[in-house]
């Protein structure tokens, strides 16, 4: 092997210490699986949310007087978003924890995970939802393959000009597409969003329409994170994140992914708002006329 030159050694040195830095002030937030000492701030709960194991774990906690919640340092404008969690076993009924980006403000963006608490022996049912401008009401709800209680799993979003990503260990669930220019739609194009989380209580619709009530005897509830990772543009110029060359802006699902994401819809889909006639009697909104 041939000897590097002394002139592309120091090229090489420059290169790795000065490229972090153009990074950074180009608003690029790269997506290492960071600490939650550095990478968040727990911003309600009185002390029900806690940083663990050295900043490596984060647990959130509710409990009849409170529930918790944490938002992310950086705000981003597209990027891909993930994190591990593992949710409260048991009797969770009426308990809702959250894993989701928002803007703010009236006329806010929104793109939620949202995993609504189970009585025993009954599967969590994973809540999607996409507002724009301030517009919500665009649910798909799923059941998992696997106990989510058991163990971590990955659950992913990832945003760009043309696409909304819901993934869970990898796996696409759901594809919302920008639909603007030929529907009216708003898209989340906008407005800059931070990661939130968050364990909260929702008795009163989250379990069977709020039939099943929250047994508060079994409280606290506990929802773990970790691994919480963001790669997006953290920069406050839209026009310069529109113009971000990371992965996540071109990101879109192949054939196989295609595939695989009518699959799952197919077997693990227990609610899509485009199918819902009783609240659409005069037809499905304008963006499901042409979803595929």
């Amino acid at each position: 092997m041939m000897a590097s030159s002394p002139r592309r050694t120091t090229f090489a040195l420059i290169l790795c210490c000065v490229l972090p830095l153009l990074l950074q002030l180009a608003g690029v937030a790269r997506a290492a699986a960071g600490n939650f000492y550095q990478d968040v701030d727990i911003t309600w709960g009185d002390g029900r949310g806690k940083i663990l194991g050295g900043g490596d774990l984060l647990t959130l906690s509710l409990d009849r007087a409170s529930g918790s919640g944490f938002q992310s340092k950086n705000q981003y404008l597209y990027g891909r978003f993930d994190v591990q969690l593992k949710l409260v076993p048991g009797d969770s009924a009426g308990t809702v924890a959250t894993f989701y980006l928002s803007s703010q403000g009236s006329a806010h963006d929104e793109i939620d995970f949202e995993f609504l608490g189970n009585a025993s022996g009954e599967p969590y049912t994973v809540h999607t939802n996409v507002y724009s401008q301030g517009k919500g009401g665009r649910e798909q709800q799923f059941r998992m393959w696997f106990d989510p209680t058991a163990d971590f799993h990955t659950y992913s979003v990832l945003w760009n000009p043309t696409h909304i990503l819901f993934y869970v260990d990898g796996t696409p669930i759901r594809e919302y597409r920008n639909r603007e220019s030929t529907t009216g739609v708003p898209f989340p194009t906008r407005q800059p969003m931070r990661v939130y989380a968050s364990m909260w209580e929702a008795e009163e619709w989250a379990t069977q329409g709020g039939r099943v009530k929250t047994d508060w005897s079994r409280a606290p509830f506990t929802a773990s994170y970790k691994g919480l990772a963001a790669s997006g543009c953290a920069s406050q110029d839209v026009a310069a994140c529109a113009k971000s060359n990371g992965a996540w802006m071109y990101q879109e699902l192949d054939t196989t992914a295609q595939d695989r994401l009518q699959q799952v819809q197919k077997k693990y889909m227990i609610y899509n708002y485009c199918a819902d006639t009783w609240r659409f009697p005069q037809g499905a909104p304008p963006e499901c006329a042409v979803a595929k």
